[in-house]
């Protein structure tokens, strides 16, 4: 049985305008390809211009002013193409692509996808390290961020919030974690179908606590996508 992680992998990261995943548009947008060893052996980088004003709290987070992009960014549309068309060529040859709170990421590309006519992408496997240490580590006190488990996991993370650097600190900690819990050694296809499981239960109970005080409180548990905001409730 070959294990995801003895085989080659990439990191997907995207830097946007805000934090609303349908209605967010890219910015930057990395992928990173690692062999099995882990050594790097194709990198890709992107700057889009998002066509909207980049808010001044997204542009505090990932250093790209609405003027940066103008001047030296690409057309999204051209930039939507080209980050689907590498992360669906991965897919196709059977490469898992690992992103943090993948379901963010993916459904910006998604958003992204619908309004510029991009085929959508297969999206398998899909490897979260957000999604596994909810799942694995459940236990653990203080924050789940990106910054929070490469200081615990003793990765290093230069520029953070950089869509190169947050790409590959992403798979370097879901190596580091695959060392401290054997549990997740496993094909990547049958490791992306547990996912979908976690992610849903996950989700299901943060919104039982949530609706001790907030009745109404709705979390989504889809993933590694959500569905388009119009067809959200007919599933």
């Amino acid at each position: 049985m070959s294990t995801w992680n003895s085989l080659p992998r990439a990191a997907f990261d995207l830097e946007t305008t805000g934090r609303n995943s349908r209605s967010a548009r890219i910015v930057t947008a990395s992928i990173s390809v690692v062999d099995h060893f882990g050594e790097i052996v194709t990198e890709h980088e992107w700057l889009a211009d998002p066509g909207v004003e980049i808010p001044a709290e997204a542009s505090e987070v990932h250093g790209i002013t609405t003027e940066k992009a103008r001047s030296e960014g690409r057309p999204a549309a051209e930039v939507t193409r080209e980050v689907a068309t590498v992360l669906q060529g991965l897919f196709d040859d059977g490469v898992p692509v690992i992103a943090f709170n993948a379901s963010y990421d993916f459904t910006v590309l998604a958003a992204e996808s619908a309004r510029y006519g991009v085929p959508q992408l297969t999206r398998f496997p899909v490897l979260d390290p957000y999604i596994m240490n909810k799942q694995v580590d459940r236990y653990r006190k203080g924050k789940r961020t990106l910054t929070a488990l490469c200081e615990e996991y003793g990765v290093t993370l230069d520029n953070a919030h950089t869509s190169a650097a947050d790409a590959l600190a992403t798979l370097r900690v879901l190596d580091a974690m695959a060392g401290r819990f054997p549990t997740l050694h496993m094909p990547a296809s049958k490791l992306h179908q547990l996912q979908v499981d976690w992610a849903a239960a996950q989700a299901a109970d943060f919104q039982a606590y949530l609706r001790r005080s907030k009745p109404t409180a709705v979390i989504e548990g889809d993933w590694p996508v959500l569905p388009p905001e119009e067809v959200r409730g007919e599933f």
